[in-house]
């Protein structure tokens, strides 16, 4: 189940993404380059070039979550 609260940090990928990206990519430039740790709890949003779509992931008890 998605659940964010407003102990969460919401940050924002500062570069347009490709939609197609799935879990382990968009975790990868969480990683390589925000350098931060997708495990901290943090919502982190990534929307498309024409601001017309938006992902955010996030990591639950069983893993991660779009």
């Amino acid at each position: 189940m998605f659940s964010l609260t407003d102990t969460n940090r919401f940050l924002l990928y500062p570069h347009p993404t490709d939609m197609r990206k799935r879990f382990y990519t968009l975790s990868g430039l969480v990683t390589n380059q925000m350098s931060l740790d997708v495990q901290d709890g943090d919502a982190f949003i990534f929307i498309n070039k024409t601001c017309t779509s938006m992902k955010v992931l996030h990591v639950e008890c069983g893993g991660l979550v779009i």
